[in-house]
């Protein structure tokens, strides 16, 4: 198949119907499969033929939609999953087990904090975090005998922090473990991680990935660049009980992580996207350049203007070359820097939640990624679980407003701001 570029791929993609198939990629509504032959369906469950027999394990628009965010992100397998949560758990769960240790950036989604910092603790997967700011000598520092991975987000939600692949990635090869990236607020358009030393990528494919805040879902992708036979990860290595003792690397070679991930955890936790879901998915890549293009640019000149507003104390958007990241942005983004933007208003939280009520087109959601422009007080909302302490850590301080800019006309997204800013601060 020729390799055509970016572009190109968000629209045509993996998908090739044959003469009188379907030229748009159809939803597969259905839980199971037709097959003529016994031993042919024991094979699917043994792993030693592909294809679909319950779509819990895989179904043909679910494929697509993984075959084309492998794709763009540059991997060696991709698994869709019901929820960008699931693919963090997921990420995790499968190399690690209780008694083992995960260093993460301590700047990242709440949700995703809270997953490590309580759930996983629950089942004995311990986490150290680091200030993603910090030097290579205090993360190497954090790691003991048992450390399995890094993780971290290539732009922090909502701290707004680049992530310093060089440094991540330098740390995961110095102690042999994977370096675990979250592109939710990147995209593969933007950044794409393999190419800076991260091993695993995930997703939460609500947010731009869909890009219309129509469909809950998340997707894990492998980068099939890394040596599990290292001794530290004896689940891909030794014989596996459940699928008569064979042995993921062995079987599978470089992709044997994501294997594993749809065979052993999807299979006995059943985080499957719906086929409904995996179609929206699939239909939002296509304009994924386009829309990237946009929400870029949009947030900058947002960006711009509020830097500048008297209403206004600061304003964080590593596009600005005013922004502390901003080299970093230009290293690892230079198409752009994302759609999602935080300021903190004249006279703290309380104005902050007055300004929402004099917005007009700009919506209070609990989202972000879509085309529509939206707002949200995070300390007040999807970080409301983590302590004071703990949210500044996280990057939250109590002033923040967090914006998910859209692709409406840049203009009107100021008027919007000028006149709800004036207005909560009575200037």
């Amino acid at each position: 198949m020729t390799p055509y570029r970016f572009n190109t791929n968000c629209v045509q993609g993996t998908y090739n119907p044959k003469a009188g198939e379907p030229r748009v990629l159809p939803i597969v509504q259905s839980t199971t499969f037709s097959y003529d032959d016994s031993d042919y369906v024991a094979d699917l469950f043994d792993l030693k033929a592909s294809g679909s027999f319950y779509t819990r394990f895989g179904n043909p628009t679910n494929e697509a939609f993984e075959g084309k965010m492998n794709l763009l992100e540059g991997g060696a397998g991709a698994l869709a999953l019901s929820s960008g949560q699931s693919a963090s758990m997921f990420s995790i769960l499968n190399i690690c087990q209780s008694g083992d240790h995960v260093i993460s950036s301590s700047s990242i989604y709440g949700g995703t904090f809270n997953l490590f910092d309580v759930s996983l603790r629950k089942l004995g997967i311990d986490f150290t975090f680091v200030d993603p700011d910090t030097d290579i000598e205090t993360i190497l520092a954090c790691a003991r005998p048992n450390t399995k991975a890094i993780f971290g987000e290539t732009i922090a939600n909502p701290g707004m922090n680049i992530l310093d692949f060089e440094k991540f990635a330098s740390a995961s090869k110095q102690l042999d473990v994977p370096f675990i990236v979250d592109n939710t607020l990147a995209t593969p358009y933007l950044c794409r991680p393999f190419e800076h030393g991260a091993n695993i990528i995930m997703h939460s494919a609500s947010k731009y990935t869909d890009g219309h805040a129509t469909s809950l879902g998340g997707i894990l992708i492998d980068g099939g660049n890394f040596n599990w036979n290292n001794g530290k990860f004896p689940g891909l290595v030794e014989p596996d009980p459940s699928y008569h003792d064979l042995s993921y690397i062995k079987a599978f070679g470089s992709p044997a992580y994501i294997v594993k991930a749809r065979v052993q955890l999807l299979r006995d936790y059943g985080c499957t996207p719906s086929p409904f879901n995996a179609f929206m998915f699939h239909l939002g890549l296509e304009t994924l350049h386009l829309r990237m293009e946009r929400h870029s640019e949009n947030a900058l000149k947002l960006a711009q203007f509020l830097s500048t507003h008297p209403c206004v104390d600061w304003v964080k958007y590593p596009g600005l070359k005013s922004d502390p990241y901003y080299e970093l942005a230009r290293k690892y983004m230079p198409k752009g820097a994302s759609g999602i933007l935080c300021f903190g208003i004249k006279g703290g939280a309380k104005p902050g939640k007055e300004l929402i009520k004099y917005l007009d087109l700009v919506r209070l959601v609990v989202h972000l990624g879509d085309l529509r422009t939206s707002i949200l007080h995070p300390a007040s909302t999807t970080h409301r679980q983590l302590s004071e302490q703990q949210q500044i850590k996280s990057g939250i301080l109590p002033e923040m407003i967090r914006v998910s800019v859209g692709i409406e006309d840049i203009e009107d997204i100021i008027g919007d701001f000028d006149k709800a800013l004036r207005a909560a601060v009575k200037r």
